[in-house]
């Protein structure tokens, strides 16, 4: 995978594409650990941090949208934030990894794909193939969680139905596309928050059908209709959900430890 990125650099180099090379060559470094890599288009990559092989407890973040190999650093930056928090909270002897999955086409933030389902039943596969792949590199004893940002949380949605996770949180969602949590047919524990600054507050929570396409994501997620387990975000918009020493940060880092009584809530 690092070679296939240096090669990526290579031809967006030669095509004049200056930011993509860099960010491909940064992809290739040596101390990377890239479970997958594909640089065509907006790009794909699944990096690990921390001893996957070894971890007892894993966590997976799934993107929202605008999220491609060109603006890859800050969802790395996201994905060392929650490794660095798992470390610190972690009991002793436990051990951590967190698995940053790019593994789906993102919708654009301003775009018509991202008020439908499309891109994320089209993600959903894939999301369960990398759970699949992650039982089989990790031990029977493992407890994964689903950390799901934004659009991302649709994807997890739309994986869910028995899934093997522990837990899955909906960050900053716009909802699932399901009207309850029991309706993601999932026995994980089901969490959501939203920051007190998150503008994604005020997307209209319906869903409608509209020529086979599903628009809209319909009940908010943080409301006592939809059921889940409602943890405190804290007062940050949508992009500071994993900033370091926020409330949001340490209660997903608690959630994919399992130290679900220290969660503090809404």
């Amino acid at each position: 995978n690092r070679a296939n990125a240096a090669e990526a650099s290579r031809m967006a180099a030669d095509h004049g594409d200056r930011h993509r090379a860099a960010a491909d060559r940064a992809m290739a470094d040596r101390s990377r650990r890239l479970l997958a890599f594909d640089g065509r288009g907006a790009g794909l990559a699944t990096e690990v941090f921390g001893d996957l092989a070894r971890a007892d407890r894993v966590a997976v973040l799934v993107p929202g949208s605008d999220t491609g190999l060109d603006t890859y650093g800050r969802f790395r930056a996201t994905a060392l934030a929650l490794h660095r928090q798992l470390v610190a909270e972690a009991p002793a002897g436990t051990r951590t990894a967190v698995v940053a999955w790019l593994g789906y086409e993102t919708p654009g933030t301003v775009s018509t794909t991202v008020a439908t389902t499309d891109r994320a039943d089209r993600a959903a596969p894939e999301l369960r193939a990398l759970v699949g792949d992650l039982r089989r590199i990790t031990g029977p004893g493992t407890r994964l969680a689903l950390l799901c940002h934004s659009y991302g949380s649709v994807v997890c949605a739309r994986a869910a139905d028995g899934l093997e996770v522990a837990d899955i949180a909906l960050v900053g969602s716009p909802g699932t596309g399901a009207d309850t949590a029991a309706g993601l047919h999932s026995e994980a524990r089901v969490w959501a928050g939203r920051g007190a600054e998150d503008w994604v507050e005020h997307v209209p929570h319906v869903s409608a059908d509209l020529f086979g396409t599903t628009v809209g994501f319909g009940t908010d997620p943080v409301s006592p209709a939809f059921g889940a387990r409602v943890f405190d975000a804290g007062d940050g918009g949508h992009s500071d959900y994993f900033d370091p020493g926020s409330r949001s940060l340490t209660n997903l880092a608690r959630i994919a430890l399992g130290e679900t009584t220290e969660v503090t809530h809404a």
